[in-house]
């Protein structure tokens, strides 16, 4: 591998900035700009120059082959983080023969080397675009490598009950127990249930790994725009008295209680008045349907009946205004009502995903419902079909972490990687 180096801390002023560098050479190429790092894994504060111009004074380590996060030298360089000096250093290793890595190129290099399984790498994308506890939580779980673990234990028993098979077509003249085919079908019958649990936990697990959509509908003037803004603590939508003003659905991202959750506010359900709020209310309608749950706002606490679905909740605006009434009711100018609505929505969303397994990509779910589909019909098969059924299973156990055919989703996973990572 020929040397790379990216800053691995995010560009712009800031109290350091750490270069790394990984391939062939790091460690020469390091020393170099600092002088002898005489110990792998020992922190040096020494001088960084070149030709005797004194650049910065850095603290720089390096990592043996075998012992790095890419499975190859790799050294690391912590600057000041003043932009000017990590160009500087990047123009120096620039003229030694290195150069800039692409994105997710450490951990691609990371992969290639064993280091890292397929799973894991997404699990690691996903830790990365945590926004929430509960995003993190789910993303650690895969980045630990859980899943590999999980598909090994199953890959074991496919193999176990691949050898039994083995043993009755080889040796069929030979003394061969005759509970042969019965435990093969047991092992299958244990494997099916395991894989289809994490099945139906993969709804739940990607709606924490993607977050909740939740849509504030109903009539024009109910407060809609104002409970956004109420929410966002400051001014996001328009709010005016003149009916029809929201015309597009305008997002707010909301971390609540560690889900992911992005409300929607959305223009005013009614007869629209020209061909630009036919288009909003469209719209409007269309996300409403999408969305996990809809708030029904509105002065009288009246549901949008032909949206309404099981969990939504129906909320009275306009709190402020004296009136009592039963049910929930908020008030964007006080704030009064606000906790207990996002307390329900919480509990009716956290309930939703009570069940999550650890797949949480549409990749992951598709090898392992190949996995079982592959289970389908093996009773009265002859042992050679029994045979390659299970090692069709084998195999998509294999892809879901990357042992084979892992060329075709790499681009698209590190796509989504920073540089230097």
């Amino acid at each position: 591998m020929d040397l790379i180096f990216a800053e691995a801390t995010p560009p712009g002023r800031g109290g350091v900035s750490v270069i790394r560098l990984s391939g062939d050479g790091a460690r020469a190429a390091a020393e170099r700009l600092v002088g002898p790092l005489e110990r792998p894994r020992h922190a040096y504060f020494r001088d960084l120059a070149q030709d005797g111009d004194l650049i910065d004074q850095v603290l720089a380590l390096w990592f043996a082959q075998g012992s790095s996060f890419t499975g190859e030298e790799v050294a690391e360089l912590h600057l000041h983080g003043a932009p000017v000096i990590a160009r500087r250093v990047a123009r120096a290793l620039i003229e030694m023969g290195a150069r800039p890595a692409e994105a997710g190129e450490f951990t691609r290099r990371a992969f290639l080397n064993g280091r890292i399984d397929l799973a894991e790498i997404e699990g690691l994308g996903d830790l990365l675009a945590a926004e929430t506890e509960a995003q993190r939580k789910l993303a650690l779980r895969s980045v630990s490598g859980e899943l590999a673990r999980r598909a090994e234990e199953w890959r074991a028993l496919l193999i176990e009950a691949g050898a039994l098979v083995e043993v009755s077509v080889d040796f069929a003249d030979e003394d061969v127990p005759d509970d042969v085919p019965d435990r093969v079908f047991e092992a299958v019958a244990e494997l099916r249930v395991r894989i289809q649990k994490e099945i139906d936990g993969f709804q739940a697990a990607e709606r924490i790994r993607e977050g909740f959509e939740v849509a504030i509908i109903g009539p024009p003037n109910a407060g809609k725009s104002s409970l956004l803004n109420r929410l966002a603590r400051r001014e996001m939508a328009i709010v005016s008295e003149v009916a029809g003003t929201t015309r597009d659905v305008i997002e707010l991202r909301f971390d609540l209680k560690g889900l992911a959750v992005t409300f929607l506010d959305t223009a005013g359900l009614r007869e629209a008045g020209d061909a630009v709020e036919a288009v909003g209310v469209e719209r409007a309608r269309g996300r409403a349907r999408d969305a996990d749950l809809r708030i029904h706002l509105s002065r009288d606490a009246q549901a949008v009946t032909d949206l309404w679905m099981p969990g939504d909740l129906t909320v009275r605006s306009h709190a402020d205004d004296g009136l009592l009434s039963a049910g929930l009711s908020v008030s964007s100018l006080t704030g009064a009502g606000i906790d207990e609505m996002l307390a329900d929505i919480q509990l009716e969303l956290s309930g939703r995903i009570a069940g999550a397994g650890i797949v949480s990509h549409d990749r992951q779910r598709a090898e392992l419902v190949g996995a079982i589909t592959a289970f389908d019909g093996l009773e009265g098969l002859p042992p050679e079909l029994v045979a390659e059924s299970l090692r069709v299973a084998a195999s998509c156990l294999d892809r879901l972490v990357g042992r084979i055919g892992a060329d075709d989703y790499l681009d698209a996973i590190f796509s989504s990687f920073c540089i230097g990572k």
